[in-house]
């Protein structure tokens, strides 16, 4: 049998990191292992629970997600899911919440999204990138790509 995904959450709400903690309890072959305030609570979280996902708010005291998510991935990369009002579909924040490092992003729920369709999607992307390996190398083609003798400048 395999092991729970051992999930992370991170949001300045207890209201929301409750919710959620609720929601993803519920949710099979998810165990949700702990809840952080803001990125340096986070932080030490991730270090000594060693989670297979995190779920991360933009929005946050002392350091926001994004700044986190880039420090994240540069000394400790996981699979990370932004959660946030801001991040609607196509929004440049959730480009750049992308271009720094996140696997998925989700908008919180509004009035007429539910909060349980909301804890099943989560759940549902939370299984999709538990297995991602981050610390893959990958090759950049950008950095390969020689121009041919013909087009060089003389």
């Amino acid at each position: 049998m395999e092991r729970n995904i051992r999930v992370l959450i991170v949001d300045d709400s207890a209201v929301v990191r409750k919710v959620f903690a609720s929601e993803l309890s519920r949710a099979r072959g998810i165990e949700v292992i702990g809840t952080a305030p803001d990125p340096y609570v986070a932080r030490d979280k991730i270090v000594s629970l060693k989670p297979d996902v995190v779920t991360l708010d933009i929005e946050m005291p002392r350091m926001d997600g994004i700044t986190f998510l880039k420090k994240l991935m540069k000394h400790y990369p996981l699979p990370v899911i932004i959660v946030s009002s801001l991040t609607q579909k196509g929004s440049q924040m959730a480009l750049d919440a992308l271009s720094a490092g996140a696997l998925e992003v989700i908008s919180k729920p509004t009035a007429a999204y539910s909060v349980g369709d909301m804890g099943v999607q989560l759940a549902d992307k939370i299984r999709a990138v538990a297995h991602v390996n981050l610390k893959a190398p990958v090759a950049k083609a950008s950095s390969r790509r020689r121009v041919p003798a013909s087009r060089q400048r003389t």
